[in-house]
């Protein structure tokens, strides 16, 4: 069952289900040659082991993968999503026929690490703002077909999810803006169309940042902007909208600007998602 973390994710046991289904066509296709090698009748026990510190994620991918494949098998969960796991340890153990286990291997262990890396990077951000009034958000910047899944491991490993595609949340930036004429113009005509859903304007300069104050948006992205100049542009202006530092920001950037982040709440992080490494994993049978 997946964790509190999926509620706040559309669609993603749909997505799941569907991610499974294909990640398993395209490794079996035609069938496991490979398997054939052991008798039909075979039992075996295997135990998947994390070769490195890591924050897991992947559980529910793992039981779709054997439900598909083969319910005969049973797994042996010793982590739950976004629980750390220590190097070497066991994260779950299964069994049932040889054959399944095997063929299933690669699939499964494809979601762990992948999920996992992407939640272990999570976790490293959010350490990063641990008691400060931020959010690190991942952004739109996913795998074809996997953006659920990510944006899920990025919840496990404690951060949050920017809006999830292009239909929950308007994020005008340079061309809309260029497009409408002007931010107001682009952020009056959002609020037409639905004014409902959170907006957000991204700016690039000092003139820019008072023309989306001004016109009522609810978030303003900082791309790449001085926090400095901001910070000293802003002394003594009162304004509602959140600040949201964005641009190619990394944990060393973050470091740097811990002293300068009085007025920014969110940072947009694309390297979440983009720029994760998968968690180095074992399957061991016997």
């Amino acid at each position: 069952m997946l964790s509190e973390y999926a509620d706040q994710i559309p669609g993603l046991h749909r997505d799941l289900i569907k991610n499974v289904t294909a990640a398993l066509d395209e490794d079996i296709g035609s069938g496991d040659i490979t398997a054939l090698l052991i008798p039909a009748k075979q039992h075996a026990k295997a135990r998947i082991i994390t070769r490195e510190d890591c924050t897991f994620c992947g559980k529910d991918w793992v039981e779709e993968t054997f439900r598909q494949l083969d319910p005969d098998v049973t797994i042996t969960w010793h982590f739950a999503d976004g629980q750390r796991a220590t190097a070497n340890s066991t994260l779950f153990e299964l069994d049932g026929p040889a054959r399944s286990l095997l063929t299933g291997e690669r699939t499964a262990l494809n979601f762990v690490q992948l999920l996992s890396g992407v939640a272990t990077t999570a976790q490293q951000y959010a350490q990063l703002v641990a008691g400060l009034p931020i959010k690190i958000l991942d952004t739109r910047k996913t795998l074809p077909g996997l953006r659920s899944a990510q944006k899920y491991a990025v919840a496990c490993g404690g951060c949050h999810n920017h809006r999830i595609g292009l239909y929950d949340a308007f994020l005008i930036k340079e061309n809309h803006i260029a497009a409408a004429g002007s931010i107001k113009a682009a952020v009056t005509k959002a609020r037409e169309i639905a004014a409902e859903k959170p907006l957000e304007v991204e700016v690039e300069t000092l003139a820019e940042l008072d023309e989306a104050l001004a016109s009522g948006a609810d978030i303003v992205m900082l791309d790449e902007m001085s926090l400095e100049d901001v910070n000293r542009h802003l002394e003594g202006k009162a304004f509602t909208a959140q600040l949201e530092l964005s641009g190619g920001v990394d944990i060393a950037q973050i470091n740097a600007q811990k002293s300068l982040f009085k007025n920014i709440s969110r940072i947009s992080v694309g390297a979440l998602t983009k720029h994760c490494r998968a968690v180095d994993l074992s399957m061991r049978v016997g």
